[in-house]
């Protein structure tokens, strides 16, 4: 298996609590600095997602009527910068997206291949949003989702086990994060 990690969009727009669209992601943060302290031990390729738009897009996105809160994620806001507890690194891609799965008009899955990924462990939020729909698109283009329980978060604590339940069923697997660092830690580095 050849492995990359995806952290989908844990930016301050959800992990900073002073945001109005902050959840409960503290310990999802963490988790999510632990799995990339693995895979950066050994040099696994490493992706963040975050959510931008520009100022005049916002009415134009169908989500974001649902979901208007969002609407303070606009390219240049500090709601879409990362957390700064995960350390991105300048080597580690970045991948702005305006929609919930991380492979929708993202140069993601181009990225993927070129380093013969077959196995994308995600963490990030929101379990039930753009986790989910991002192992769907993974799993229907040939690419395991593992997706680490700690280090992904919801919300909605039915909405985050329904999401982990169906990924499981359907798509990929749920996995604890001491199997994602010991499995991270069992590969060859090179």
């Amino acid at each position: 298996m050849r492995p990359a990690v995806l952290v989908v969009d844990l930016a301050r727009g959800w992990t900073d609590p002073t945001s109005p669209m902050a959840g409960p992601f503290g310990g999802v943060v963490e988790a999510a600095a632990e799995l990339l302290a693995a895979a950066r031990a050994r040099k696994v390729a490493t992706a963040f997602t975050t959510v931008a738009y520009e100022k005049d897009e916002t009415e134009g996105v169908l989500m974001l009527r649902k979901t208007p809160r969002v609407r303070i994620l606009t390219k240049g806001s500090r709601w879409t910068e990362l957390d700064p507890r995960l350390a991105r690194r300048v080597d580690e891609l970045l991948i702005i997206k305006r929609h919930a799965s991380a492979f929708f008009e993202t140069p993601l899955e181009e990225w993927l291949v070129e380093r013969n990924v077959d196995t994308l462990l995600l963490c990030g939020c929101i379990t039930s949003g753009c986790v989910r729909s991002t192992a769907v698109d993974a799993a229907q283009r040939g690419i395991r989702p593992l997706v680490v329980r700690e280090a992904v978060g919801d919300r909605y604590r039915y909405a985050h086990e329904a999401a982990l339940k169906t990924v499981d069923d359907l798509y990929g697997d749920v996995i604890s994060l001491e199997a994602a660092t010991t499995y991270l830690r069992a590969l060859n580095s090179n």
